[in-house]
């Protein structure tokens, strides 16, 4: 081995290091910035904004699990950066939009808010226990891009033509407590599925996720607002049918997914999913990870 190169690999390695973070902070320039663009009164770029932070936190988290580079200032730095771009920033825009009107409407930003940031330190606490299928309630990202997307679809010609004369002040009230509901609760949100050449379900997979980032590029105004809200009411109304029918999966809904394209799995976790007492044993993650969708 050569001096240069081995003088090389230590910036070699803290460049690699710093990649994941570096997605990170992108993606609170985008939160902070769709604040700025809506006190501004440019909603349609304010809605963009959070659509991009939320590109950018599903792929730091899938950088640091590429690299082997997850750490857990990684972890904390992710869930203080989420809680802007996914809990202030469209809470802003709501209230932007329905509440500044002077009176306790604002109440209703806020309870959004405490959800969230709620949210995120109990995923924490969970050992930033993303699971393999599952996500242990519905994800701080999807809740505030369903948000921050609802100005560009209230902006088509559909929109304006079927929904416009709905009481959509009201709505957005009940919709954030919802939201801020589910954000707390147990019910298991699937995640993103793993694309893949190698076997069957790989390949529906790939030809999904290209089917619908073909979607988002060619009509972003309808397919955002409209992707999400059905994948956040298909995972309630699901989990209930499932509930009601006493059918519930027999394995653990948050346990390891078998890697159908024979990659390696880079973290083993266990969670302790018991509401009566505090935990007795942890056993620390070897690679934190941070939530996305």
């Amino acid at each position: 081995m050569s001096p240069d190169r081995g003088r090389r690999r230590p910036s070699l390695q803290k460049g690699i290091v710093i990649l994941p973070s570096t997605f990170t902070l992108g993606n609170l320039f985008f939160g902070f910035y769709a604040m700025v663009a809506a006190s501004r009164g440019d909603l349609v770029w304010a809605g963009w904004f959070i659509i991009f932070a939320g590109t950018l936190d599903m792929l730091d988290g899938r950088i640091a699990r590429l690299t082997r580079t997850g750490s857990r200032f990684g972890a904390e730095l992710d869930s203080l950066v989420d809680a802007i771009s996914f809990g202030v920033a469209p809470a802003f825009i709501m209230f932007e939009l329905f509440f500044d009107d002077g009176s306790w409407s604002w109440i209703v930003a806020f309870v959004y808010v405490t959800a969230v940031v709620t949210r995120l330190a109990r995923f924490n606490v969970e050992d930033a226990g993303e699971g393999k299928r599952y996500f242990h309630g519905l994800p701080s990202p999807s809740a505030g891009m369903l948000l921050a997307s609802f100005y560009p679809f209230s902006q088509t010609a559909f929109f304006g033509t079927y929904l416009s004369d709905l009481p959509w002040a009201q709505i957005a009230a009940v919709s954030m407590v919802l939201l801020g509901i589910l954000l707390v609760s147990h019910v298991p949100y699937a995640k993103v599925p793993r694309i893949g050449l190698r076997s069957a379900r790989g390949l529906v997979n790939t030809a999904v996720v290209l089917g619908a980032l073909f979607l988002a590029l060619s009509v972003p105004r309808y397919y955002f607002f409209s992707a999400l809200l059905l994948y956040i009411t298909w995972g309630l109304v699901k989990s209930v049918l499932l509930g009601l029918l006493d059918r519930l999966p027999g394995d653990d809904p948050l346990a390891e997914e078998e890697d159908d394209d024979g990659g390696d799995r880079a973290e083993v976790r266990e969670l302790d999913y018991s509401e009566l007492g505090p935990r007795t044993t942890r056993r620390p993650s070897p690679e934190p990870l941070e939530e996305s969708t």
